[in-house]
């Protein structure tokens, strides 16, 4: 992923503070020697202090032997996306369809060493982090292997953890334009009030003011 300096993260309470936010992502892993990359869609709990992910998977899925033949991978997160038509980039002494068409976007790349977990005791802490992160009132079963309700469950699927050694991030809401263009881009943005043009022009209002400070 290309990251100009203008799109950067400014330090890591911003990937951090986004990312706590967003707990869906895919995870990419390299695939078996003739085989395409794995994508795999998943919901994830990411702990900052540990610089680590957990999720789990059924044990059928093939991504199990592409993670112990490489255990590298990249958990991948992309939201507050939105198209920017041409003319609103557009000079001022110019054609408006001669203006720049871009995507405005939020994207964290975790860069991961993976560890399979299948330890059935190991496995149950690791699902009661991803409850305690998803359902924090509790409101689920005794996770406990060989208990019910989820004990008979638990041989169906493997833990993950994704030890975090690289982050790139990136905040991609015209950040090398002029603040008087960017300002623009807000207000047809909120006049356009198209699926994901709130939330884009939340994160541009915020780099704006950033950038103030």
């Amino acid at each position: 992923m290309l990251i100009h300096p203008w799109d950067s993260a400014r330090d890591d309470a911003e990937w951090q503070d986004w990312l706590a936010a967003h707990d869906f992502g895919q995870l990419a892993v390299n695939g078996l020697p003739g085989e395409p990359p794995y994508v795999q869609p998943l919901h994830f709990a990411y702990d900052a202090e540990r610089r680590e992910a957990v999720t789990h998977l059924a044990r059928p899925n093939p991504l199990w032997r592409a993670l112990e033949a490489r255990p590298e991978a990249v958990l991948s997160v992309v939201d507050d996306y939105t198209y920017i038509p041409a003319p609103w980039h557009a000079p001022a002494d110019g054609p408006p369809e001669h203006g720049t068409p871009t995507s405005y976007y939020a994207a964290v790349q975790l860069v991961c060493r993976a560890r399979i977990v299948d330890d059935p005791q190991e496995k149950a802490d690791l699902l009661l982090r991803q409850l305690a992160h998803f359902q924090p009132e509790g409101d689920h079963g005794h996770v406990a292997p060989g208990e019910a309700p989820y004990g008979r469950q638990l041989p169906g699927i493997r833990g993950l953890r994704l030890e975090v050694t690289g982050v790139r991030a990136k905040f991609k809401f015209g950040g090398n334009r002029p603040p008087e263009t960017r300002r623009h881009v807000s207000d047809l943005l909120a006049a356009r009030g198209g699926p994901g043009d709130a939330a884009a022009r939340a994160q541009q209002l915020r780099r704006l003011a950033a950038d103030r400070d």
